[in-house]
């Protein structure tokens, strides 16, 4: 089969990238089927923004327990449309349910809108107002098909929103599964609508009249859909590619970070956005890493067999992708220490790999790999270690690995990047209070965290009187006296001195009388 994802009179065949196999199809949506799709969630969201936000977080707690009660089917889908292992599946349903848990606990609250000062205008009162914007586009990739399109379907829901969800052409059945339970939970069937299809269904779903785009992939598709959004001022949530930096230090764990590096590298294949893909090394520690880190990679194996430690790659143009990647590295110096070939099985199997001798000027350097590999690169010291992790342009998440917490916070406050762990790496998106996103080419806006959250409404200034006076005192006034009535505000507000302070509020109020 020489592709995953193939179109059958203007229908997607989904297929296992572990075998090979059929597992399913959806239609390709068209303009006119969306454009309706997103006039049924209108219409629905309408009713649905009305109700209070305490009920629509119990409409969450539904859907926590809906998942957790269906986990194993969502597991065995999930894993027969990426290729992942089971438990790589079951890590993504947890981490899941619990942004929705958590989204249910703090939206009532975090929503609620909040009173805000009104300086010398005390007979008014003012207050912010959280407000729904309305219908949002949600399109979402194929490495993480559940959790994105929950996630970012969830946020919208619980802030009073509409959804149209557009999932990748290649995890459509995943989409379709998570329309589904949202409807359960809910109870209405429009609020979410799934349109399925390739990017002419995307692009189509841009072209309506949503009014907020929620886009997570790559930085080509992300600058596409960020010029479409342009000619209709929809604003939007980018959260796009990755190349994350790891340091590691003289006194780091050496051990500790070798395996670490190896985790975080082969973990779902290297299929993340914030997977590790450059390491750099200080020259005292280098030789050590590499040869703990070479132990450590031989102990990870990849196939469709239960006992694997990572599964598969999702499609041909993967494969070539990592191929390529790994071609041009060794044209320019580099050597495979491990690895480096793509299995001959019925699936997108590649080696774990990794490779050193590694510089700036290769392709696995600068690109977002998003494969199984681990390219190792010895600096002479943690100044050129930063040097060259700021040498990209991604700033998604970056990693610092020493014993010095003084030191790993210095080195973490001049990465541009919107993640840092210490010691670790990715774990930060387990921990949903944490917002997440990227600076440069990795995207703006935030998902998770009260950050995230109010991404999906649209703050609302409000002010009112509390006492109705017969005019104001900065309405026009007679007499040319505007100048002096500025000027003793002015004064009142900032003012050196309490005695200044008290003449300007004594002219002031001579001035209203008048």
């Amino acid at each position: 089969m020489e592709m995953k994802l193939e179109s059958r009179r203007a229908r997607l065949v989904s297929s296992d990238p572990l075998t090979g196999s059929e597992i399913g199809e959806v239609p390709v949506m068209g303009h006119a089927e969306v454009s309706a799709m997103v006039g049924a969630s209108r219409t629905a969201q309408r009713g649905w923004s009305a109700r209070a936000l305490p009920v629509r977080a119990r409409a969450l707690e539904r859907l926590r327990h809906i998942i957790a009660s269906r986990a194993d089917e969502i597991a065995a889908l999930v894993r027969s449309e990426t290729g992942k292992t089971l438990a790589e599946a079951l890590v993504e349903i947890t981490i899941a349910c619990d942004y929705v848990a958590y989204l249910a606990r703090v939206a009532p609250n975090a929503l609620i809108g909040r009173r805000a000062a009104t300086g010398l205008l005390a007979h008014r009162k003012a207050w912010v107002a959280y407000q729904p914007f309305g219908v949002i586009a949600a399109i979402t990739p194929w490495n993480y098909p559940f959790v994105l399109s929950l996630s970012a379907a969830a946020t919208s829901l619980v802030a009073g929103n509409g959804v149209v969800l557009k999932p990748s052409e290649y995890t459509p059945l995943t989409g379709v599964l998570v329309g589904e339970l949202l409807a359960e939970a809910t109870g209405l069937q429009d609020l979410v609508g799934v349109a399925t299809g390739d990017g002419s269904t995307g692009a189509a779903l841009i072209a309506t009249d949503v009014d907020k785009i929620a886009f997570t992939g790559s930085v080509a598709t992300g600058k596409k859909v960020m010029r479409a959004a342009a000619e209709s001022l929809t604003p939007l949530v980018l959260e796009l590619g990755g190349k994350d930096a790891m340091i590691v230090c003289a006194d780091a764990d050496i051990e500790r970070a070798a395996r670490g590096a190896v985790w975080s590298a082969f973990y779902a294949c290297g299929q993340l956005c914030q997977s590790v893909e450059r390491v750099y090394v200080v020259d005292p520690v280098y030789d050590e890493f590499v040869q703990i880190a070479l132990a450590e990679a031989r102990r990870v194996r990849t196939s469709d067999e239960p006992e694997a430690t990572i599964g598969s790659l999702i499609a041909p143009f993967q494969v070539e992708k990592v191929q390529r990647h790994l071609q041009d590295a060794q044209a320019k110096g580099a050597r495979v220490l491990l690895g480096g070939r793509a299995i001959n099985a019925p699936g997108f199997f590649f080696e774990p790999t990794v490779i050193v001798d590694v510089s700036h000027d290769m392709e696995l350097m600068r690109e977002e790999t998003f494969g199984p590999v681990l390219p190792i690169m010895r600096v002479a010291d943690e100044e050129e270690a930063l040097r060259l992790a700021a040498d990209s342009d991604y700033g998604l998440n970056a990693s610092v690995w020493t014993r010095d917490r003084a030191k790993a916070r210095r080195i973490a406050r001049q990465l541009e990047v919107g993640s840092v762990v210490i010691n670790d790496h990715m774990i930060n998106y387990a921990m949903v209070d944490l917002p997440f996103g990227g600076a440069r080419d990795s995207g703006f806006g935030r998902v998770h965290g009260l950050e995230g959250l109010r991404e999906f409404v649209r703050p609302t200034a409000w002010v009112e009187d509390r006492i109705a006076l017969k005019h104001e005192p900065h309405w026009f006034q007679n007499g040319g006296r505007d100048a002096g009535m500025a000027k003793a505000i002015l004064h009142l507000k900032h003012g050196r001195g309490p005695v200044k302070r008290l003449r300007a509020a004594f002219s002031l109020l001579v001035d209203y009388l008048r």
